[in-house]
């Protein structure tokens, strides 16, 4: 049954959101998946959704998908711009992935009020501040 099922641990992979710049010039937030493994991920899959409470009333994002072939080894990808109005939400991203014929999985959360300037931290391999959660 369940305790037969062997579930690999995610190691070197973690997902940062980092406020920068945007074309206009304008303070963006963006959410990054990070691979600081010495090999490559495939197949990648990104599931985003926001949920829970803001100003009273229970509130969800729809869920959004994000396909990424691969991800080099020591690098990262751009997953999506986040509005600073779903900071309030608690911020789900789940990421799948495959390394040779195994696949791995890994919900990363973000908690309301956790994207805050005041928590930024360097952010290894994109080297800038922001949120990391891994």
């Amino acid at each position: 049954m369940k305790k037969d099922i062997d579930i690999p641990e995610v190691k070197e992979v973690s997902v940062a959101v980092i406020k920068e710049l945007n074309q206009e010039g304008e303070d963006q937030w963006n959410v990054y998946l990070i691979n600081q493994k010495n090999e490559p991920i495939d197949s990648v899959l990104v599931a985003s959704t926001g949920y829970g409470e803001a100003n009273g009333e229970k509130q969800k994002t729809s869920t959004l998908r994000h396909f990424f072939d691969v991800v080099p080894a020591k690098s990262f990808v751009k997953i999506e711009p986040i509005m600073p109005e779903l900071f309030a939400l608690t911020n789900e991203y789940w990421v799948s992935f495959y390394m040779g014929k195994v696949i791995y999985d890994k919900k990363f959360i973000f908690l309301p009020e956790s994207i805050l300037e005041s928590n930024t931290t360097q952010i290894p391999v994109i080297k800038k501040l922001g949120i990391l959660i891994g």
